[in-house]
């Protein structure tokens, strides 16, 4: 499938749940009902996904997880935070990195027009 049309499903989908559920809940409520979401429109999805961190010859396994990798090519990071702070937006880059994907969508659900909350990153 193609990006643009993954990063548009994916984005529907996170305003459906938004639409239903509203702000204010935790993330987990969101990361779970967007894998249901995203699951409906038959995308494949995994969630906490590990990605290991290499640090000169220290190998760690497990040292992130990801909240949503979409069709294998989409990392989705989920927030509900007042606001996106220049960490949340080094935290996704970093996990793009780590990953070695080149899309990511940092998705804050405590605002209160998702299209306020979405951010788009490329590598």
């Amino acid at each position: 499938m193609e990006i643009n049309k993954i990063t548009e499903e994916i984005i529907g989908a996170a305003i459906e749940v938004h639409k239903s559920l509203g702000p204010g809940l935790l993330e987990s409520a969101y990361e779970q009902c967007l894998e249901y979401e995203l699951m409906e429109r038959r995308l494949k999805v995994e969630r906490q996904v590990p990605i290991p961190v290499t640090y000169k010859s220290l190998h760690l396994e497990f040292g992130y997880r990801l909240d949503l990798l979409v069709e294998n090519q989409v990392i989705v990071e989920i927030k509900s935070v007042d606001e996106i702070h220049e960490v949340h937006e080094a935290q996704i880059l970093t996990y793009m990195r780590f990953a070695e994907k080149k899309i990511g969508l940092l998705i804050n659900f405590n605002v209160k027009l998702l299209k306020y909350g979405i951010n788009r990153y490329i590598l």
